[in-house]
């Protein structure tokens, strides 16, 4: 009974891991959708001064 237990809390925890992950792809995806805009508006904005970054 106890294997059985250990058995789903292992499975239940991977597939909710891979689920955390494939959730953490969309925000990653759309974290560097953000960046680049943000990247390309601030460097047309601000050519010749520092920006948010430092760069």
């Amino acid at each position: 009974m106890a294997a059985l237990v250990a058995l789903i809390l292992i499975l239940a925890i991977f597939g909710g891991l891979g689920f955390a992950v494939h959730v953490l792809w969309y925000v990653l995806i759309a974290a560097v959708i953000l960046w680049l805009i943000g990247f390309f508006v601030g460097g047309v904005e601000g050519a010749g001064r520092r920006t948010w970054y430092g760069w």
